[in-house]
């Protein structure tokens, strides 16, 4: 009997991921990634953390802005604790501050995130954009990430069996990306990358999911914009990295479940780490929301 899943299942599954259970006052429980190998994914702890910030949020509030730092890579097979404080509630705007822990062999709580979360009223104001959507093929246009893995994979030829179990496994994030991402480049190309993504099913018409999909997405392929214009590969070994901190803007609603595109660039990289910028717009060319991270990006000693 086949266990591949269907798009529905995988986009269920994820919900479940994302959604946190109350653990007492201003404290959350996140699940575990069913399957999870090695380090927690850092765009689930964010998204956990914004969803329990956003469950102590005062009602008509809605998440504009985050910013974490990773301070650990969490570990698969280990729940994650999430609590939070209410450091400031106003008319117009509050804030929530987050501390993701996980328990270590001693059992005791060691912090792995801290993400502070900002919330407004919904308001008119001025408004303008100074950030034109990229030229670039349609989705409909363009080859799956999945296609893309499998043919990278064909061509490697021997790949460790967990590498290989990792990069086939079917996501509940689609994407499909213009031109060669990071871990496919062997070509030193400018720092600049794009790739449409939406969740693989539809989503239930709740605000506050969408925007914990739009951050857990907002994780992929951002730090390999910095390894571009030196043509090495996380996948072959080359590359060695790990997210610092992330920061993300949301600028108007948007739905998840609906093809987004990630437009990301490298302005810079040096002392072994990499910076890195996102913008992410509709298929109206609006602007829905922008990301910033720096991570480490060493060389490996084996390449």
């Amino acid at each position: 009997m086949s266990d591949t899943k269907t798009p529905e299942q995988l986009v269920a599954g994820l919900i479940r991921l994302l959604t946190v259970a109350p653990a007492g006052e201003n404290a959350f429980t996140g699940n575990q990634q069913p399957g999870g190998i090695g380090r927690v994914f850092g765009g689930q702890v964010i998204a956990q953390a914004l969803q329990a910030a956003q469950a102590t949020a005062p009602e008509g509030m809605e998440a504009h802005s985050l910013h974490a730092y990773f301070l650990r890579g969490g570990r698969e097979g280990v729940d994650i604790d999430y609590t939070v404080a209410a450091d400031f509630t106003g008319r117009s705007f509050a804030n929530r501050r987050v501390v993701a822990r996980q328990a270590g062999e001693d059992g005791e709580g060691t912090p792995i995130l801290n993400l502070t979360a900002s919330f407004q009223h919904p308001e008119e104001g001025l408004e303008h954009e100074d950030s034109p959507m990229p030229d670039v093929p349609p989705p409909e246009d363009l080859p799956s990430d999945m296609e893309m893995r499998k043919k990278f994979l064909e061509e490697m030829g021997e790949v460790p069996e967990v590498q290989r179990t990792l990069m086939l496994r079917p996501r509940p994030i689609e994407m499909r990306t213009s031109g060669k991402l990071h871990w496919l480049n062997a070509d030193k190309k400018p720092p600049h990358a794009h790739s449409w993504f939406r969740a693989a099913a539809a989503l239930p018409d709740d605000p506050a999911l969408h925007r914990a999909v739009i951050a857990y997405a907002s994780d992929f392929t951002l730090l390999g914009t910095s390894a571009l214009p030196h043509g090495l590969s996380w996948a072959r070994g080359e590359l060695k990295g790990a997210s610092l901190d992330h920061a993300i803007w949301f600028h108007r609603p948007a739905r998840a479940d609906e093809w987004l595109l990630y437009a990301t660039d490298s302005p810079w990289s040096g002392g072994g780490r990499g910076f890195n910028r996102g913008r992410i717009f509709n298929r109206a060319g609006d602007l829905v929301a922008s990301v910033a991270q720096e991570g480490v990006v060493r060389r490996s000693k084996r390449s």
